[in-house]
């Protein structure tokens, strides 16, 4: 009976994000869904014709549109169809159509752009140009949308499927999320798990800013998998909301998240916490359980999805992050020295939301 209720929980908990991933995107698992809204880019993508992939202007000018090329190429929250203007056998100039990213997070791996203006078709298609960090995701679609782009215009198709993305940072990831999700089950030690801590902090989190949250749940809600771009997410989702059915409740945040791990390390510079009172505990455990009750709602609702670009774990990309959020997670961390892990405990909505699906709240 008691596994019966975690299961019911966690299909409720799914099906509240596919239905936030339909009122903000229009489609579920990568498939439309009929709505009155107006048309998004990636309906756009998938109702596009060939004759709107290029067109020619008065000037000569050929101009790409890569939203049906690439339909199936995803960035972080979805497809980043790109327009790229090329005249006498030379790349003018490379522009973002309208998307689904994180603007703050786009906006640093837009930069690549200018690696392509000013080469020649076959020029830019043998260029190389490194992702960036921090904006992995979107930087890999833009690299792949102006590849497909450029291969259009020179007659010469590439696949513009994903791809593998088993690069280095990704094995890295892999490496320490493995680590994580079977290193305690077998060998509990204090010196191991401190130094479980810092490669979720160091790897997870400030080098490949993989961790779950929000927008990883809508991104995939929406659009689905990608074996090998997700492949470290996957293992996460797996820890996250698989494990609690055999008895290992809040695994993933006590053992994988990294923004827990940070929390984790900066207490242990302080043995004498601050003890805070029972009503006070019960208050902020409302509060928290309140805060995610409100924030699902308007998500299902349709209303106010922004909210999600200020969970506190954007703060490790912090060349782009917000700065209203690195300092809300500067101070968390410092709250940390003198109470234990205060985001997880009183704030976090992903934390809530793995608790609700273990029906441990």
């Amino acid at each position: 009976m008691k596994l019966f209720r975690q299961l019911l929980m966690l299909l409720t908990c799914i099906a509240v994000i596919l239905v936030a991933a339909m009122q903000r995107d229009g489609k579920v698992l990568g498939h439309e869904v009929n709505n009155e809204e107006e048309a998004t880019v990636d309906t756009i993508a998938k109702e596009a014709e060939p004759a709107d992939v290029l067109k020619v202007m008065d000037d000569g000018t050929t101009v790409v549109n890569t939203t049906s090329l690439c339909a199936d190429v995803q960035g972080y929250a979805g497809t980043v169809p790109m327009e790229i203007s090329v005249k006498d056998g030379v790349v003018l100039d490379v522009k973002p159509l309208p998307n689904k990213e994180t603007p703050d997070f786009f906006e640093e791996a837009r930069v690549i752009v200018a690696h392509w203006k000013g080469k020649t078709v076959d020029e830019a298609l043998k260029t190389e140009v490194d992702a960036v960090s921090g904006a992995t995701f979107s930087s890999e679609a833009i690299k792949k949308n102006v590849k497909a782009g450029l291969a259009y215009v020179a007659e010469h198709p590439v696949d513009t499927s994903s791809g593998n993305g088993l690069n280095a940072k990704t094995i890295a990831g892999l490496i320490v999320v493995l680590m994580a999700a079977l290193i305690p089950l077998f060998f509990k030690n204090k010196t191991m798990r401190i130094i479980q801590m810092i490669l979720n902090v160091a790897v997870l989190g400030f080098w490949c800013g993989t961790f779950l949250n929000y927008t990883v749940f809508l991104r995939i809600a929406a659009n689905g998998f990608n074996l090998w771009m997700d492949i470290v997410i996957i293992l996460m989702l797996i820890v996250a909301f698989i494990y609690p059915l055999f008895k290992k409740k809040s695994y993933y945040c006590a053992n994988v998240c990294p923004f827990g791990s940070l929390q984790d390390l900066a207490g242990k510079l302080n043995k004498n916490k601050i003890s805070l009172p029972r009503n006070v505990l019960k208050y902020l455990t409302w509060f928290r359980q309140l805060l995610w009750i409100v924030l699902m709602a308007l998500m299902v609702a349709g209303l106010w999805f922004d909210w999600i670009d200020y969970e506190f774990f954007t703060a490790f990309i912090f060349q782009s992050a917000s700065i209203v959020v690195i300092c809300l997670a500067a101070a968390s961390i410092i709250t940390s020295i003198f109470i234990p892990r205060p985001y997880c405990r009183f704030l976090c909505p992903t934390g809530t939301l793995f608790k609700v699906a273990e029906n441990n709240l």
